[in-house]
């Protein structure tokens, strides 16, 4: 009797101790910038009042980073705790029909929180690849998004392996990639909903004739574009309230779709903005992430609850910044550039956690954070211990949630679209390539002599800059002043510590890691 009563004392115990657990909510955009969220820009022109709520509930984090300036890369880096530049994905990014990027075995944020008795849900945009069955005799490009001639090389009518499902999740409902890339369908789990047997494109603006169409592809009959954000929205709502109604705890990770292009905000938002599509775009995304917060909250489950809304990098160009700007608004604040660049632009992004059990509404953090400590906060907060093979660039701002005001990282690694390095520690930033590494001027090969081309348009006339950029940031956060020149102790001490993050395959505390890079990749600017 006495051993029965103390067994179920400790089942109490123990259920009392995964009652007192938070649940965790991770939304991140595609491409929303910094300054498209109101309570981060005083002046801009975009209403985005739920993601103001969540700042007002919890804590706004004024200098987070994306791990890089585009999408693949960064979602690597969110899902493993670990630089994107560590994996054979050097630049650019997947496709559609890329195989899984995540190497086997390794630990995910997903796993980590699986393996502590969490649910674990995967809802969106997953752009880290899967294995799809190919056609005999046929391939898919694996680092880069596949070629015209690839788009049908997959047979839809068998299951996909190496999903999310086997990266930790328990369940997963969303597109492959970007939706500008094919297949122009669900899915869940391993499994497309429907077989994509037409050959289509969407638009790319919900203006027709406007910025053209996406890439020509397989797709379902009938599948829209606009219909997207709602759908993974709804799909998310059933989630929460299913795990709400079981009282399990659960871990759910939503990456949208929007604002990226294609730019298609259903009917009735159209025109809401006043300024443009993409900004109506951007106020139904903050529409979607309020439904998200509501369902929390009708679920009971919303003050012990830790969300998250970031974006996986900065604004791109395809939102249209010269419309934007004729009604006074900057995607990218005060900062230079945009996605793709190794400026601010491209990296810095938005940040708000509310966590109203926890942590105190009204708040701000202004020291430097990284997407990738999401994993070593939600393990801290769990009380997990992370392995030295896992997370290993992943550092907890638990610390800053609790109040503390003090600075929880060394430094943060910069990495641009064309595979750029920069290292900022403190409030200095070294760039170790002679352009914006990216889409804004001056851009890469242009030496100078406007020979240059980026994704985003024609050859740029802008000069090139020096071959290493240092610049203070307290003094110059618009990245104007070049002042390597005068600290030559700076750059070498921010080249030395970027040297050892590489050769330490870590760039926290704990057992050196195998490098599985060339030990010189950060000096591939340089060249």
């Amino acid at each position: 009797m006495l051993v029965r009563l103390a067994l179920l004392c400790l089942a109490i115990v123990s259920v009392a101790t995964a009652a007192d657990r938070p649940n965790f909510v991770f939304i991140l955009c595609d491409d929303l910038g910094y300054g498209d969220v109101k309570c981060n820009n005083p002046e801009g022109k975009i209403a985005t009042p739920h993601m103001d709520a969540i700042a007002a509930r919890g804590m706004r984090f004024t200098d987070a980073h994306s791990s890089s300036a585009v999408c693949s890369p960064t979602r690597y880096g969110v899902m493993t705790g670990r630089y994107n530049w560590r994996t054979k994905l050097q630049s650019g990014v997947l496709g559609g029909l890329s195989p899984r990027l995540i190497e086997e075995g390794r630990m995910t944020v997903a796993a980590m929180l699986k393996a502590q008795g969490y649910k674990t849900a995967a809802v969106g945009k997953w752009h880290l690849g899967m294995d799809w069955v190919k056609h005999a005799g046929k391939d898919v490009a694996e680092l880069n998004i596949e070629a015209a001639n690839q788009v049908n090389n997959v047979d839809f009518t068998k299951p996909a392996t190496n999903t999310p499902t086997a990266v930790g999740f328990d369940y997963y409902f969303g597109i492959s990639a970007s939706l500008d890339m094919v297949p122009y369908c669900f899915i869940e789990n391993d499994r497309v909903t429907e077989l994509p047997t037409a050959t289509m494109s969407l638009l790319m603006n919900a203006t027709p004739g406007k910025n053209g169409t996406t890439r020509e592809g397989p797709g379902v009959p009938g599948f829209k574009g606009e219909d997207v954000l709602p759908t993974l929205t709804k799909k998310a709502i059933e989630v929460i309230g299913k795990h709400a109604a079981a009282k399990e705890n659960f871990f759910l990770y939503l990456p949208l779709n929007s604002p990226h292009t294609p730019i298609l905000p259903s009917k009735e938002w159209q025109g809401k903005s006043g300024i443009s599509l993409y900004a109506d775009f951007v106020m139904q995304t903050d529409d979607a992430i309020g439904q998200i917060v509501k369902a929390l909250e009708a679920g009971g489950i919303g003050d012990n609850t830790v969300v998250v809304v970031t974006s996986d990098n900065g604004c791109s160009p395809s939102a249209d910044f010269k419309q934007l700007a004729e009604h006074g608004h900057n995607p990218s604040y005060v900062f230079r550039g945009n996605k793709a660049d190794i400026f601010d632009g491209g990296h810095r992004v938005p940040f708000l956690v509310q966590w109203p059990a926890q942590v105190k509404g009204g708040t701000t953090y202004d020291h430097p954070v990284c997407l990738l400590d999401f994993m070593a906060t939600a393990a801290d907060i769990t009380g997990t211990k992370i392995p030295d093979n896992a997370a290993e660039d992943s550092v907890s701002f638990l610390p800053a949630l609790k109040g503390k005001n003090e600075p929880v990282r060394e430094a943060i690694v910069h990495h641009s679209i064309n595979g750029s390095f920069s290292i900022r520690q403190a409030n200095w930033k070294l760039e170790l390539c002679p352009d914006s590494g990216g889409w804004s001027d001056p851009r890469p090969g242009g030496g100078g002599k406007g020979k240059g081309k980026g994704k985003k348009g024609p050859a740029t006339p802008a000069p090139a800059l020096a071959p290493l950029q240092l610049y203070d940031l307290s003094q110059d956060i618009g990245e104007k002043t070049n002042v390597q020149a005068e600290h030559p102790e700076i750059v070498e001490r921010l080249s030395k510590l970027l040297e050892k993050y590489v050769a330490d395959g870590r760039s926290t505390p704990g057992a050196p890691q195998k490098n599985t890079v060339d030990p010189n990749i950060w000096k591939y600017s340089r060249k």
